[in-house]
């Protein structure tokens, strides 16, 4: 199988979310979005979709 590069950005899930809640009739806090936003990331962690890497600053 081959490998790809693949980067994740909270921001840009919590954005989706919010979006998508709206469109839905919801509206949620920012807060609650950030909050699914994270969820999201850890489930992708915890599924081995994704691996997470720290970057040096």
């Amino acid at each position: 199988m081959k490998e790809i590069e693949v980067f994740i950005d909270t921001d840009e899930i919590a954005e989706f979310f919010f979006q998508e809640l709206l469109r839905r009739g919801y509206a949620p806090s920012d807060g609650e979005v950030e909050e699914l936003a994270d969820i999201t990331f850890e489930y992708l962690l915890a599924k081995c979709i994704i691996d997470e890497e720290v970057e040096d600053i």
